[in-house]
């Protein structure tokens, strides 16, 4: 095929995300796999997959860069690579004309980044120090639960009385949620406060500016956290239709940008 087209990698520590895109952004082809212990090899699965989707091979990428924990992992496609913050301002820059407010919920940090109206970054917070409020807390919680991950956001809509969670720290939470099974408190209240205690983490990073926009694994998966968000900010919130491939579609738009004349 003639028209070229652009590779993000977003190499994360829990999931590994590839987007594929032409040169009007439209996305042809993605992938998102369980990084694993070999980031290349879940990556160059990631795009082989990518590019099939795309109906394209290796040699019709015209530019690529990679993001993310693992960014370093893709010298068989790229040396070149941006920051996980970068990446996603360069996303909500390319996507929205007013100011926001992107709130990233990853499996091991949180991001909160305040675009102007311009897609200037004017801030940004990351929760880096523990997994509270991070899709690694969440994975926590469903074991000490003995419930599937995928099983949390139904049992969270359930809910008609929500148990919540005094701690932030993932080892009291956990304490917590044992002491709360052991009284006879139901599941669903007891996952809607394992909610909130993410949503709560995540509003005491920053204030939310008047538009807000969630991206994510953590919400691409968890649909039900998005809702109670919005009662808390009582306002709606926007989400991609592809809120885990966000950092890779931002990497994929500087791969555009940077190509070489």
């Amino acid at each position: 095929m003639s028209k070229p087209v652009f590779v993000g990698l977003d190499i994360g520590s829990s999931r590994t995300k590839v987007a594929v895109i032409d040169a009007d952004r439209e996305v042809l082809g993605h992938a998102v796999r369980k990084s694993g212990t070999d980031f290349t090899a879940t990556a160059a699965a990631c795009l082989d997959e990518s590019l099939e989707m795309a109906g394209f091979r290796r040699d019709g990428i015209a530019s690529a860069i990679s993001t993310g924990y693992g960014r370093a992992n893709v010298a068989f496609v790229t040396t070149r690579h941006k920051t996980e913050i970068g990446c996603l301002s360069r996303w909500g820059r390319d996507r929205f004309h007013e100011a926001i407010t992107i709130i990233d919920i990853g499996g091991q940090d949180n991001k909160v980044i305040k675009l102007d109206e311009a897609g200037r970054r004017t801030s940004f917070k990351m929760n880096r120090k523990c997994a509270a409020g991070t899709g690694a807390f969440l994975e926590e919680m469903s074991a000490r639960l003995d419930i599937p991950l995928e099983r949390m956001n139904d049992l969270a809509a359930r809910s008609t009385d929500m148990v919540k969670l005094g701690s932030f720290c993932t080892v009291f939470s956990a304490t917590e949620v044992l002491e709360n099974i052991r009284h006879g408190k139901k599941i669903e209240d007891i996952v809607k406060g394992v909610f909130f205690s993410v949503i709560r983490r995540v509003l005491e990073m920053d204030a939310m500016s008047e538009n807000v926009v969630m991206t994510g694994g953590v919400v691409a998966h968890n649909r039900h956290l998005v809702r109670m968000m919005e009662e808390l900010i009582a306002r709606p919130i926007w989400v991609p239709e592809k809120p885990q491939l966000t950092g890779a579609i931002g990497a994929a738009i500087y791969a555009m940008d940077s190509q070489p004349e």
